[in-house]
């Protein structure tokens, strides 16, 4: 069988086409140019597959059978220019949000700007007898963090008697580090 030379011209149509506007430097024109080279090839694996037979699935001679193969191949194509598409449409959307939106950049939230201008965060040297003069603070106004009155004995005299000492939980609002944001 010999191939539609209409086919074969569209095919050499679309290839001249498509480089022409891969050659181009506007992502667009990139796009459609890698769209109509895609086609292009489609078709020639379409005008390469040979004569038209009987579906490969069934009963009948091997003779009279298409070879599947040629449209596994156009299959796999379809596939692989669909996601390189949908990768240069992200990279022309990306580009066009640079090009008309100059300020491209992450805003800060009010939590980032609180902890930026806080004048806990110091970049100074602290060594253990700062650490030792500064006293500890705590929310619930000097109470422990069970409740009591603070009696000055340390959680070592009030681990239980079990013999394994055991620290005591956390108290979370008393916590700085652990804000639930929401």
């Amino acid at each position: 069988m010999t191939m539609p030379l209409v086919l074969v011209a569209v095919m050499v149509v679309l290839y001249a086409c498509g480089v022409y506007l891969m050659l181009d430097r506007t992502l667009t024109r990139l796009l459609l140019g890698f769209l109509l080279v895609g086609n292009a090839t489609n078709l020639l694996i379409f005008l390469m597959s040979g004569s038209f037979g009987t579906a490969p699935i069934g009963d009948g001679p091997a003779e009279e059978m298409s070879d599947p193969l040629p449209q596994a191949f156009i299959l796999t194509a379809i596939v692989i220019t669909f996601g390189v598409s949908a990768f240069l449409l992200a990279l022309i959307y990306r580009s066009w949000r640079l090009a008309h939106d100059m300020d491209d950049r992450v805003q800060d939230d009010e939590a980032d700007i609180e902890l930026a201008t806080t004048e806990a965060l110091t970049t100074e040297e602290v060594t253990d007898e700062d650490l030792a003069e500064t006293p500890e603070f705590s929310d619930d106004g000097g109470q422990g963090d069970d409740g009591d009155e603070d009696d000055g004995s340390s959680s070592a005299d009030r681990a239980p008697a079990t013999g394994t000492a055991s620290a005591p939980a956390p108290d979370p609002a008393s916590n700085p580090q652990r804000e639930d944001r929401r």
